[in-house]
C-alpha cells in the first residue's frame, strides 16, 4: 500500500480548478480553450496556504482576461465541501492559495501509524530495473575518503530508489586486469627483491615481528630501499611482500623471472586486496548484490567481440598500428585508440563490454555510475561509445562526486604522502563513529566540494546534525514510554491538531513520500538527510511548545500519536540511510 497525501492533496485541486473552470465556461464566463500547464506548488510559508496555483497567471492570456480577476472567478466558482480544503484566497498577481482543513492533517497521522515501516514507499520506478555501481576502487590498495563518499551516496542512492519502487541492484567493478595490475605487480616485485637484499635482511633482523616498524623503515629510508614514480609507494604493499616472504620460505622468487615473481606476488596479494574492500566496506554497512571482475570480459571474449563490433558497425580505422574510434563521426571532440599498437586494448575497451552487459546481456534498463570529479571526459567517451555499439546513451546515467576536505581545528588536514599513511576509510572509521560517517557524506549535494568536520563528527551536541536527529528519535521514545507508564497510550481514534507547532509538524511528516521521488529521480539522496534533519527541528518545537502530559485527553492522545508518526519516519530515514535510530542516548 502507498500513500501520498502531497501528491492526492495536489490531484484534488487540480480537480477543483478543473471543475472551477468548467462551471465557468458553462456559464460563458470564459471561452471554451486549451489551457497551458500549471503548477501546483507548496509556498514557503504556510501562511500563503498549504498549496500554491498559478493557473490564472498561465491561463489569463489564453482567456482574454485579467490574472487576477480570473484567479477571483475560479474561487468564487470552487466548491470545497467534501474536500480536504477549507478555503481559497486570491494573492499577489493572481496566485490562487489553498488552505488544508484540519481533517486532513488527523489523516496524515493516522496513515503514517498505519503504515509504519511502509510509510514514505512509492511506487515511482514500479517494474524498472536499475543497477548502481559505486566505489569500483582499484584492488590494489585501500579505499581513500573519495571512495568513502561515492560508496555513503551510491549505497543511500540504491535505497531511496528502492523505496520509490526500482529494482535497483549495487553492483561493484572489481579491475583486476589491465595497467594498474601490471603497476601493482612491479610494485610488489621490486619491494620483496629489496626485503631479500641484505639491507633488507637487516631490517627484519631489527623490525621483523613488528609489521608497522618493519614497514616504516623500508619505507622511509629511500636511499637504502629506492623506488621509481611509476609504482605504488603506499606502505601496505611493503606490507603484502613481507607476508609474501614469510609465508613461502623467505627469498624462494628473488632469483626467478621478473614475470614469475610478479605473477606470484599478484596471485597472493590480489585475493587479499578483494577480500579486504569487501570487509571494509560491510563495516561501512555496505552489501553488494554482486562483485563484478574485469577479468571476467576478457575470459569470456567479451572484449575481443566489442572490437569487432565496432568494426562491423564502421566506426573504426587504422592509424600508426593503432586501431582508432571515429569518435568525432558520433559527435565527440576527438577520436580516441582503442587498440594499441601493441596489440593490447585500452582501458576503455573493456569498460564498454562491462557496459554492454549492464545494459544488453543483464537487460538493465538503466545503469548508474557514481564517480570521482576527475571523470567527465571518460563520461562522454563512454557516451560516444554506446552509441557506436547501438545503445541509446540515455541510459546511462552519471553521479559525479565533488572532493572532499578533512577538516580539524578548522583546518584542512594535509594528507602526507611521505608517512605512507593517508587517511583512508577505515583510518576514518576508526575515529568517527560510522553513523556520522555515512550522514555526514550525505549532507551536500554531489556536485559541491564537502568540507568534512572531523571534530563536528564525534560532538554530541546539537551542533552535530546526526546527533541532533538521533536525539529527537530517542526523545520522542522517551515520551512515549512515560506515557505509557502513565497510562497514556497511542490509539487508532480521532486525532485533531489545530495549534501551529503540530500543523508545521504534520506538513513535513506528509512531505516524505515526494522526497523519496524528488531524490530519486534527480539521484540526490542528500535531500534525506536534509528533510530529516528539518523534521527533528520541527518536532523539537512542537515538543518544546506543546504539552502533553498536561493536555486534556484528548489533546494527549492526538500528541501522541503525533510522537509517533514522527518517531516512524525518522526511524524509516534513518534506516535508508542506514544509521541506526537509538531509543536511548
Amino acid at each position: 500500500m502507498y500513500y501520498n497525501a502531497v501528491k492526492e492533496a495536489k490531484t484534488e485541486i487540480k480537480h477543483i480548478i478543473m471543475d472551477a473552470l468548467g462551471r465557468l465556461v458553462g456559464e460563458e464566463k470564459i471561452p471554451a480553450e486549451p489551457l497551458p500547464v500549471f503548477q501546483i506548488t507548496i509556498p514557503q510559508d504556510s501562511a500563503h496556504g498549504d498549496f500554491s496555483a498559478n493557473v490564472a497567471l498561465v491561463s489569463a492570456k489564453v482567456l482574454k482576461t485579467n490574472p487576477r480577476a480570473l484567479a477571483a472567478q475560479i474561487a468564487e466558482s470552487a466548491v470545497l465541501e467534501g474536500t480536504g480544503f477549507e478555503k481559497i484566497e486570491v494573492a499577489g498577481p493572481g496566485f490562487l492559495n489553498f488552505f488544508l482543513g484540519t481533517n486532513w492533517f488527523g489523516g496524515v497521522v493516522r496513515n503514517v501509524n498505519t503504515l509504519g515501516a511502509d510509510y514514505g514507499k512509492t511506487d515511482l520506478g514500479s517494474g524498472k530495473r536499475v543497477l548502481v555501481e559505486f566505489v569500483s576502487a582499484n584492488p590494489t590498495g585501500p579505499m581513500h575518503i573519495g571512495n568513502a563518499r561515492g560508496g555513503a551516496i551510491g549505497d543511500c542512492l540504491a535505497s531511496v530508489l528502492q523505496a520509490a519502487g526500482f529494482q535497483a541492484d549495487r553492483e561493484f567493478y572489481i579491475n583486476d586486469a589491465g595497467n594498474q595490475i601490471a603497476k601493482f605487480g612491479k610494485s610488489l616485485s621490486l619491494r620483496y627483491v629489496q626485503i631479500c637484499s641484505d639491507d633488507g635482511q637487516k631490517v627484519i633482523a631489527e623490525f621483523g615481528d613488528d609489521m608497522e616498524k618493519f614497514t616504516a623503515a623500508i619505507y622511509n629510508d629511500t636511499e637504502k630501499f629506492p623506488m621509481p614514480d611509476d609504482v605504488y609507494l603506499g606502505t601496505d604493499i611493503i606490507e603484502h611482500a613481507k607476508n609474501y616472504y614469510d609465508r613461502n620460505d623467505g627469498n624462494t622468487f628473488a632469483s626467478a623471472s621478473e614475470e614469475a615473481r610478479q605473477t606470484a606476488l599478484v596471485e597472493f596479494a590480489l585475493p587479499l586486496n578483494e577480500a579486504r574492500l569487501e570487509t571494509d566496506l560491510l563495516k561501512y554497512r555496505i552489501k553488494y548484490d554482486n562483485w563484478f571482475k574485469e577479468s571476467s570480459l576478457h575470459n569470456s571474449g567479451a572484449v575481443s567481440e566489442v572490437i569487432e563490433h565496432l568494426k562491423a558497425g564502421g566506426h573504426t580505422y587504422e592509424k600508426d598500428g593503432a586501431l582508432w574510434l571515429n569518435a568525432m563521426e558520433l559527435g565527440g571532440e576527438q577520436d580516441f585508440v582503442l587498440v594499441r599498437s601493441n596489440g593490447f586494448p585500452t582501458y576503455i575497451v573493456p569498460d564498454i563490454a562491462y557496459h554492454y552487459n549492464k545494459l544488453i546481456t543483464r537487460g538493465y534498463d538503466t545503469a548508474i555510475n557514481v564517480l570521482g570529479a576527475d571523470h567527465h571526459g571518460y563520461v562522454k567517451r563512454m557516451r560516444i561509445c554506446l552509441q557506436a555499439m547501438g545503445i541509446d546513451e540515455k541510459r546511462l546515467d552519471v553521479v559525479m562526486c565533488q572532493m572532499v576536505n578533512l577538516v580539524r581545528d578548522g583546518e584542512v588536514v594535509k594528507l602526507s604522502k611521505r608517512s605512507g599513511k593517508a587517511i583512508t576509510l577505515t583510518t576514518l572509521l576508526d575515529e568517527v563513529p560510522i553513523d556520522a560517517a555515512r550522514f555526514f557524506f550525505n549532507l551536500r549535494d554531489t556536485t559541491t566540494q564537502l568540507d568534512f568536520d572531523l571534530d563536528l563528527a564525534v560532538e554530541e551536541s546539537s551542533k552535530n546534525p546526526v546527533y541532533y536527529v538521533q536525539y529527537a528519535h530517542a526523545r520522542i521514545c522517551r515520551v512515549l514510554e512515560k506515557m505509557a507508564e502513565d497510562g497514556a497510550e497511542y490509539t487508532d481514534g480521532a486525532v485533531k491538531y489545530s495549534e501551529s507547532a503540530e500543523l508545521s509538524l504534520v506538513r513535513k511528516i506528509s512531505e516524505l513520500p515526494e522526497l523519496i521521488n524528488e531524490a530519486a529521480e534527480e539521484y540526490s539522496p542528500f535531500k534525506l538527510t536534509k528533510y530529516v534533519y528539518e523534521l527533528a527541528q520541527d518536532f523539537h518545537k512542537f515538543y518544546d511548545t506543546c504539552t502533553i502530559k498536561d493536555a486534556e485527553d484528548d489533546v494527549k492522545l492526538s500528541r501522541l500519536a503525533l510522537c509517533k508518526a514522527t518517531k516512524t519516519v525518522i526511524n524509516n530515514v534513518l534506516t535508508l540511510l542506514k544509521i541506526d535510530a537509538p531509543e536511548k542516548m
